[in-house]
């Protein structure tokens, strides 16, 4: 993992259809994965990173949306627990499934 990248998990529970959609499009076009319907992992820059924040921030709305970004460090993320499917290992590339081994 590049030094100027940060580990990053989104997770998300937004009311509207629309908006929803459109967050879900953001995390995708910056190369994050989708693990679960509301919940993106990925390796991401940084101010990348601010940048999708604030467009997040555009869609949601604040009186009604719940919005989680959690930077990660690797040791962190290595202790992980996965149970059961997790998540769709065909979706996640092969630098984040290797974090989980």
């Amino acid at each position: 993992m590049k030094t100027t990248e940060t580990l990053v998990w989104i997770l998300y529970d937004i009311v509207e259809n629309r908006p929803r959609s459109k967050i879900a499009k953001l995390c995708k076009e910056a190369g994050l994965y989708r693990v679960q319907k509301s919940v993106f992992l990925g390796t991401i820059e940084r101010n990348r990173l601010d940048e999708l924040r604030l467009a997040i921030e555009e869609w949601s709305d604040d009186q009604v949306d719940s919005i989680y970004i959690f930077p990660m460090c690797e040791p962190d993320f290595k202790k992980v627990i996965l149970l059961g499917q997790a998540f769709d290992k065909k979706l996640v590339t092969d630098a984040i499934l290797a974090l989980f081994v």
